[in-house]
């Protein structure tokens, strides 16, 4: 019986998507609930299982076609033979007719394969590369489950660079300089998460009149009170107590005190959210996305650090759903973890505001009336000026501030 193998249901949002890479060929044997392809959205990586065990008889959509929900990719024959001589992945949407090949071609060609485990941003940097599997199998991966991410074959690629350059090249003068041959350029398409950053940020350059207002905050009570409580922390909820949930709840107390900042523009109305969905910016194989904790407010400083080191991990792992990346009604992102002293953050539409946050040094302040050292952060607000006064937006950043400098114990909130 053959079985259609279709693209699963995307999210209303997410119109196309594109097919990464093929796990399997032509001809070979699947198990039902085993991964047979990456399928791309601007959103997520989504594993495409087989509906069924059998032979894959046919691949109508190949590597790098774009595709719909619903859209038929492939077809698995459930009575089939697994054949012994296998094809290459047809490109851009035409299907390969079966060639014939030799045991020894076919054993040989199956070796090279790229493994299952490479996450798909690890898999395409590795076939840039030409690795083959002999090499992807010596790259330890980082991942969820050992999986290969794409820092993992950056780093592998870097070794590799050197060590080649070391043992077959002499060294350089400090007066040489480059062999102009030496010299090339990569054309590599973005990705879809890529396309769809690139489409939403210039939206948002566009459509808003985004200003930044800028204050300082001295994170000594937080950093205290952190230390005090940190052991007795993660001793209680297993969790350990980062500082982002600082700032979500100094957010939250100031969304609270000045609504607006937690609006958002529809054509001619405002909208008014009385609930605090906010989006916190991670770092991902793919790129930077930002997943959402809904109904922050009725939260625990426990229950925050629990949906952050989730959505950190499932992150980097490409486990996040469409749903956990949809909507927000206020951004935060973390320059700060990369060393960034300040930057102007842009807005995430329909959103009104979003806050950066960033690295925190010792500085000197003045404090009645004497020069002390103090652990200094910047914050930065942007802010849609359409809706959005420079009175709120100064005074919400305020209220941030003070609730950061007068925190209250994590323990407390239970």
């Amino acid at each position: 019986m053959l079985v259609e193998v279709k693209v699963p249901m995307l999210s209303e949002s997410v119109a196309e998507a594109t097919l990464v890479s093929w796990h399997k060929k032509q001809g070979e044997k699947v198990n039902r609930g085993e991964n047979l392809i990456d399928v791309e959205t601007d959103k997520i990586v989504l594993e495409l299982p087989a509906p069924s065990t059998g032979v894959l008889t046919k691949i109508i959509k190949g590597d790098s076609a774009t595709v719909t929900s619903g859209e038929v990719i492939a077809t698995i024959d459930t009575e089939a033979a697994e054949s012994t001589q296998t094809t290459q992945t047809p490109k851009n949407d035409q299907t390969a007719a079966p060639a014939k090949k030799s045991d020894e071609t076919t054993k040989a060609e199956n070796t090279d394969e790229t493994i299952p485990m490479l996450m798909p941003a690890a898999r395409k940097l590795a076939e840039e590369n030409d690795l083959k599997a002999v090499e992807t199998n010596n790259i330890k991966g980082t991942g969820r489950d050992g999986r290969v991410t794409k820092e993992d074959v950056q780093a592998y690629v870097a070794g590799k660079d050197t060590t080649n350059a070391t043992q077959n090249e002499p060294l350089a003068s400090p007066v040489e300089t480059p062999v102009m041959g030496e010299r090339r350029d990569r054309k590599v398409a973005m990705s879809r998460l890529r396309m769809r950053i690139a489409e939403r940020l210039v939206q948002s350059q566009s459509t808003a009149a985004i200003l930044t207002t800028f204050n300082e905050v001295n994170m000594q009570a937080v950093i205290e009170l952190r230390a005090r409580y940190r052991k007795e922390f993660e001793k209680e909820y297993g969790v350990k107590l980062g500082f982002t949930s600082f700032f979500i709840k100094a957010v939250i107390a100031a969304l609270k005190k000045y609504p607006i900042i937690n609006a958002s523009v529809e054509g001619n109305d405002v909208i008014y959210h009385d609930y605090y969905d906010i989006g916190i910016a991670v770092g991902s194989p793919r790129g930077l996305v930002v997943p959402i904790i809904r109904d922050a407010d009725r939260l625990s400083l426990a229950e925050i650090e629990m949906k952050i080191a989730d959505f950190a991990k499932r992150a980097q792992d490409g486990k996040l759903t469409i749903e956990e990346l949809t909507g927000g009604t206020f951004s935060i992102t973390n320059g700060g973890v990369f060393g960034s002293m300040l930057s102007t953050p842009i807005i995430n539409p329909p959103q009104s505001a979003i806050l950066g946050i960033h690295a925190t040094k010792d500085r000197p302040v003045a404090e009645n009336g004497q020069v002390v050292i103090r652990p200094m952060n910047y914050l930065a607000l942007s802010y849609d000026h359409r809706i959005i006064d420079g009175r709120e937006a100064v005074l919400s950043l305020v209220a941030m501030k003070e609730a950061l400098e007068y925190p209250a114990s994590p323990l407390l909130e239970a």
